[in-house]
């Protein structure tokens, strides 16, 4: 049977002399893997897989079986067409380090549709972003993705609670035992970027390269302390050179 559903692209694997096998996060199925054949051929076909470039959206029509792990691709089209998100180096280094981030978080094949909207617009919005938005974009991204998974840090920073405990995702009145914590600048900084609601209101952060990345580090720390197996991070070495 096929299905009608949009997807992002996530990470595309060459496979034989003309196929590639893709993980898309799918609006109607969660996360999938897709083998998608003749799209490496001739010059046509090669214009097909540039369909298939991490954090595209496409439009697409899948066969789709729960008994079986990797699924097919009937057709495919692009869905929104990106002016600077595949072909800015600086954008395309977010798009990347955001849709690892949430294939590090994406552990099974269900349909999260608020997920999916979540990160569709965000990657619509950066496509958009001016330049003082775009630089905290990352960090955005980074403090927005854990409330669809669960671990969302609690915003209740006040002049007395004013210690991120990472490990409890909450601020607290004084530096807990373990070494897991933001104080500071960086705690009160946090708090303000937990209310940004919308990647528009990251305009106002004017922050130093050097915080952004320390704030970045402190941030995957916190995913790897609430997400088995995270791992390291392959985009982030990237990210950090771009800016």
């Amino acid at each position: 049977m096929t299905h009608k559903t949009k997807g992002i692209v996530l990470r595309t694997i060459k496979y034989g002399e003309t196929s590639v096998v893709v993980t898309v996060f799918t609006e109607l199925f969660g996360l999938q893997t897709y083998m998608v054949n003749g799209v490496r051929t001739t010059k046509k076909s090669s214009a097909k897989a540039n369909h298939f470039q991490p954090g595209a959206i496409l439009d697409l029509v899948v066969y789709h079986s729960d008994q079986k792990a990797m699924q097919r691709i009937k057709e495919f089209k692009w869905d929104f067409l990106f002016q600077q998100v595949l072909s800015d180096v600086i954008k395309n280094s977010l798009a990347l380090y955001m849709v690892e981030l949430l294939q590090k978080c994406l552990k099974q094949p269900e349909q999260n549709t608020p997920l999916f909207y979540f990160c569709e617009d965000v990657l619509i919005q950066l496509d958009a972003a001016e330049k003082e938005v775009t630089a905290n974009f990352a960090l955005y991204f980074s403090l927005q993705l854990p409330q669809f998974f669960g671990f969302r840090m609690n915003d209740n920073y006040d002049a007395e609670l004013n210690v991120l405990d990472l490990e409890e995702g909450n601020f607290v009145a004084s530096e807990p035992v373990h070494p897991n914590f933001i104080e500071g600048n960086y705690a009160e900084i946090t708090s303000q970027l937990l209310k940004a609601m919308q990647p528009d209101e990251l305009a106002q952060f004017k922050l130093h390269h050097d915080t952004r990345r320390a704030l970045l580090l402190h941030y995957l720390n916190y995913y790897s302390l609430h997400i088995s197996d995270f791992g390291q991070m392959k985009t982030l070495a990237v990210l950090q050179e771009v800016f």
